[in-house]
């Protein structure tokens, strides 16, 4: 069983930043894709964003375009979520995300995070 460990979570008020961290081991990092899905109080999980090996990234075209931007750093076996302008709509826990595929891993990713709360104060 793959671990990834999330950090980077808190609180934060509206329109300011976070960057959440994701580390997972060598070996995994090197050949899987890495993502983000969030959850909202009394909403379903939802994808966020998603990263090849390679740095190939998208973003889920229903969130607000530019604010959420995912980034690796394979040196580091590190993925991260950077997120600006929040909005308290944006609260929610986020979990990482890896799988051995590109396309699925936005949909039934294989191995999950135990997750980071991220809190957005109006």
């Amino acid at each position: 069983q793959e671990q990834l460990v999330e950090s980077g979570g808190g609180l934060v008020q509206a329109g300011g930043s976070l960057t959440l961290s994701c580390t997972t081991s060598r070996q995994t990092f090197s050949s899987y894709s890495m993502g983000w899905f969030r959850q909202a109080p009394g909403k379903e999980r939802e994808f966020v964003a998603a990263i090849s090996w390679s740095g190939a990234s998208r973003v889920n075209p229903d969130l607000d375009e530019g604010r959420f931007t995912i980034s690796r750093d394979n040196s580091k076996s590190t993925a991260f979520l950077q997120m600006n302008d929040l909005k308290p709509e944006d609260t929610a826990v986020y979990y990482c995300v890896a799988d051995i595929s590109h396309l699925s891993i936005a949909t039934t990713p294989d191995y999950w995070g135990q997750g980071t709360q991220v809190t957005v104060s109006s």
